[in-house]
């Protein structure tokens, strides 16, 4: 399921999303907060610039407010429907949740981004 070749390979592992030999990112670790969204210019496997132009990441932005709301919904159904707490824990679990998990939905809301606007390319890697 997760190969070189599948969009969600680039989207779950960050890399290069035109060869999937490289991170996109100079950290790979979300958590990291001082290198949380720093990007290397260019993939050194195939040349592909990452910032395509600039305020290229602002539409991320969107896709991120949705990938929160799905992380939210998986943390009411867990909290409220499986285990059972009351409201006030649940809004607690999904704000709790929403703070721990925010450098992982900027960086996959990145991910999902730059996967919108480019395509695999196997022959792409530059000997």
């Amino acid at each position: 399921m997760l190969k070189k070749g599948n969009k969600l390979y680039s989207i779950l592992t960050g890399s290069c999303p035109k060869c999937h030999q490289e991170s996109m990112y100079v950290d790979q670790n979300p958590y990291h907060l001082g290198h949380l969204l720093k990007m290397n210019e260019r993939c050194s496997h195939c040349q592909t610039k990452y910032k395509i132009e600039p305020s290229f990441f602002y539409g991320a932005m969107y896709v991120s407010y949705g990938v929160g709301i799905a992380f939210a919904v998986a943390a009411f159904v867990i909290a409220f429907l499986i285990v059972g707490t009351s409201l006030v824990n649940t809004f607690i679990a999904i704000v709790a949740t929403l703070i721990v998990f925010m450098p992982v939905i900027m960086r996959l809301s990145r991910n999902i981004w730059i996967n919108l606007f480019m395509k695999y390319d196997p022959d792409a890697v530059k000997n």
